[in-house]
């Protein structure tokens, strides 16, 4: 018995050192790009691998956002366009792995593109960056609790025919959306790691309790009209056109890699976890996302009355035709928004870090107040920023029509844009040789922040490979931000135009003259909270 006591008490000690020592290396990781540890690290490798699958949401994002590659591109054009954003997703994954490796902090791409800019534009070109992942990252928040908020909406319209949707019950929606979110990110902070684990459970059986129903009593279309039926609804001048245009909607599903990057400084042993969970959650979220691109495809045999569907959402319909049941429909559907409404949560955490590492380095107005957190670590007064813009832009659904394609074209606009200056500045930095490796560096020596040398992560792809990669990158994120600016039609209407570029446009002109004015003398980048 006395021995027993003795082995447990030696096991608890021996995991109090662990822990212990885990801590004081992660500090020692953040201490050497020059920052202090002030959030608490409370993410392991699978409640973080759940944050980074259940904000990609690539599945959910597909039923979502079916109509914007199927009605450019068609049933061919949404199978092949989804493999090319799933493949260059992937490279830009490989390279944002190599970033966060390298400099595991909440600023995720300013801070980057900080460490990498020649000296004559660091500030500004870091400046805007995080100016672009702000209004990105809201975006992404705004968007997500739009579409559950139109699914809940949907799943009524679905039930009780005679129901009329309006606008204004949206916004209603919308708000109880953003209410929930708020409450786990606040009321509930210390569970959000069980909550995100307990999601990605949820995340891959509810794809399961899907498919299966779906397969298995659905009539299917042969695979000719699924794999070699393309379709030009916007009237481009070319299919190629119409393709890359329609693409921008599974881009969306799979938009939001920077998640876990801004949580870096709440998950343990960053530099590792994080480019093991993104690069595992592309691969689970690629592919759940190309099955139910596949079996809603080929039991989509009523194209015109899916497309048409009261609920305004084509899976529904698919759903109920395939199952013959308005129940067995009401329920597979209702996964959906379920799922999304979790998303929103994610979004909020990692928009509201993000807001918080910009205001640290005194990026935003108000900084000194929005840099705080509460007695749990929790950036409370970030969160509440996020929140009260979220619920102001909700106001823009009562006038727009058109505010689904905006905010998803918005989103991939700015965070694409965000990715692309850091992976074209990663190009030069390897060209022109600029970066050590971690062995050529003493333990402590300050490294990955502006004047700093830069050295490479644990996470490193070498030599031309990993060129390679980066070069992908650009190429497949400089395409996405420029077709996320199109409207789905070639003559669009006010109601119909893409207005993302004036979202983007507008915030790049806002940030620089903000910067002109005030923030230059103020912004110098990433602070180094440090002293060496």
């Amino acid at each position: 018995m006395h021995e027993s006591i003795e082995l447990r008490d030696r096991q608890l000690d021996s995991k109090v050192a662990s822990a212990s020592q885990s801590r004081v290396q992660d500090e020692q990781g953040l201490g050497r790009v020059g920052k202090k540890q002030i959030l608490k690290r409370r993410f392991g490798f699978l409640s973080i691998l759940g944050f980074s699958c259940t904000i990609l949401a690539s599945w959910e994002g597909i039923l979502s956002t079916f109509t914007v590659p199927f009605e450019n591109g068609g049933p061919a054009g949404t199978v092949y366009s989804f493999l090319v954003v799933w493949l260059g997703t992937f490279s830009t994954f490989l390279t944002m792995s190599e970033l966060v490796s390298m400099a595991p902090t909440s600023g995720g791409q300013y801070h980057w593109v900080s460490m990498m800019s020649p000296r004559w534009c660091q500030k500004y070109l870091s400046f805007l960056t995080g100016w672009l992942i702000v209004i990105g990252w809201l975006g992404a928040f705004v968007s997500t609790c739009y579409l559950s908020a139109s699914q809940i909406q949907g799943l009524v319209v679905l039930n009780h025919a005679s129901y009329v949707p309006t606008n204004w019950q949206t916004v209603l929606l919308f708000w109880a959306i953003v209410g929930a979110a708020v409450f786990v990110n606040v009321v509930a902070s210390t569970m959000l790691p069980k909550f995100e684990g307990f999601v990605l459970i949820l995340h891959v059986v509810g794809f399961f309790a899907i498919i299966i129903p779906l397969v298995y009593l659905g009539d299917h279309n042969p695979a000719s009209d699924v794999f070699g039926q393309f379709s030009n609804e916007g009237e481009f001048p070319t299919m190629g056109l119409s393709f890359l245009v329609g693409m921008v909607g599974n881009m969306f599903a799979f938009t939001g890699a920077d998640a876990a990057v801004h949580m870096s400084e709440e998950i343990h042993d960053a530099e590792r976890v994080v480019p093991q969970s993104i690069l595992t959650s592309v691969l689970i979220n690629g592919l759940l996302g190309f099955g139910m691109i596949l079996s809603t495809l080929f039991t989509m045999t009523d194209v015109d009355t899916a497309l048409a569907s009261p609920t305004g959402y084509p899976y529904m319909e698919i759903f109920c035709t395939a199952t013959s049941s308005i129940g067995g429909c009401t329920v597979m559907s209702a996964i959906v928004p379920i799922l999304v409404t979790t998303t929103a949560v994610g979004s909020l955490a990692s928009s509201s870090r993000m807001v918080w590492s910009f205001a640290r380095d005194r990026g935003l107005p108000g900084w000194r107040t929005l840099s705080k957190v509460n007695s749990e670590a929790v950036p409370q007064w970030s969160i509440l920023v996020v929140t009260l813009a979220s619920v102001f832009l909700a106001l823009i659904i009562l006038g727009s029509a058109a505010v689904l394609n905006d905010v998803i074209s918005l989103c991939v606009s700015a965070l694409y844009t965000s990715y692309l200056i850091s992976a074209f500045l990663l190009i030069w930095k390897r060209v022109t040789g600029g970066i050590l490796e971690p062995s050529d560096m003493p333990p402590d020596t300050l490294v990955n922040t502006p004047g700093a040398p830069l050295a490479w992560g644990p996470f490193h792809i070498r030599g031309i490979l990993g060129l390679f990669i980066n070069f992908c990158t650009v190429v497949y994120l400089a395409v996405g931000v420029f077709f996320s600016f199109w409207p789905d039609v070639m003559n669009p209407t006010a109601a119909t135009m893409n207005w993302a570029v004036v979202g983007t446009a507008g915030t790049s002109l806002v940030s620089t003259v903000y910067y002109v004015i005030w923030a230059k003398n103020e912004y110098t980048g990433p602070v180094v909270e440090i002293d060496r």
